[in-house]
């Protein structure tokens, strides 16, 4: 874009009588030339010279003018392909300016397995912005948090864990305990938390998604896609700026 628009900067000074002007111009494009160049983008090296031909300007506007269609067609032949990576799905989203960069069956149904925590997050930080908890307050670790498989942080139903232990233990280690005891801190079981992600999801435009569990374990009917996966990543780091940290 860049040298697209230089090079029409260029276009622009040809008609104006002023030699040095224009020397410079293309002194600047042949510069992006030979970055291009450098970047294997299959230009050769560019020399101009000040026209001292009979002539004169009309000349190195016919010099000029297919130099600049060449560098133009070039830098717009160009585009980078998207990496291969070996995932079923995927996307890559500049988030500021909310552009996909590059993407692989975005609404093909997929298990979300331990991102299925990334909503669980949002609840839990949807209720610390709202004061229904605290960093500081503990929470009881119930028998089903306690027996959860895979991986843990190893609380036991002896302790009382401070809430922000335990979004550190879901977040740093994925432990499947500490997801439990925080689903049911936040929502007083785990089936009445499940509701309140499926709600969430609902509300966030989430169109492909149902949830069964708040820690990803598989389950039927417990999927989601990259689409709204993105989504909820988005909404996670806009809504929740202050607890970026974790």
């Amino acid at each position: 874009i860049g040298l697209t628009s230089r090079a029409m900067q260029v276009s622009s000074q040809i008609d104006e009588p002023d030699y040095g002007t224009l020397l410079d111009s293309m002194r600047f494009t042949a510069t992006a030339g030979d970055v291009m160049r450098g970047m294997d983008m299959g230009l050769t090296h560019f020399k101009f010279f000040p026209a001292k031909t009979s002539g004169g300007l009309p000349a190195l506007k016919a010099l000029a003018a297919p130099l600049l269609a060449a560098l133009c067609f070039t830098a717009a032949a160009q585009a980078p392909q998207p990496p291969e990576i070996a995932a079923r799905s995927y996307l890559l989203l500049d988030v500021t300016a909310n552009q996909l960069l590059a993407a692989r069956d975005i609404d093909t149904p997929v298990e979300p397995a331990s991102l299925t925590k990334l909503m669980t997050a949002y609840l839990v930080f949807d209720a610390l912005k709202a004061r229904k908890i605290d960093l500081k307050q503990t929470l009881p670790v119930s028998e089903r948090a306690w027996k959860m498989p895979g991986s843990r942080m190893f609380i036991d139903p002896k302790m009382k864990v401070p809430v922000e232990d335990l979004i550190k233990g879901m977040i740093v280690q994925s432990g499947n305990d500490a997801t439990v005891a925080l689903a049911e801190g936040v929502g007083g079981s785990v089936e009445r938390f499940v509701e309140l992600m499926n709600q969430q999801a609902i509300s966030l435009g989430m169109k492909s998604t149902a949830f069964r569990n708040p820690e990803g374990l598989t389950e039927t009917g417990h999927t989601t896609t990259a689409r709204d996966l993105s989504m909820l990543a988005t909404r996670l780091m806009r809504d929740f700026p202050e607890y970026l940290g974790y």
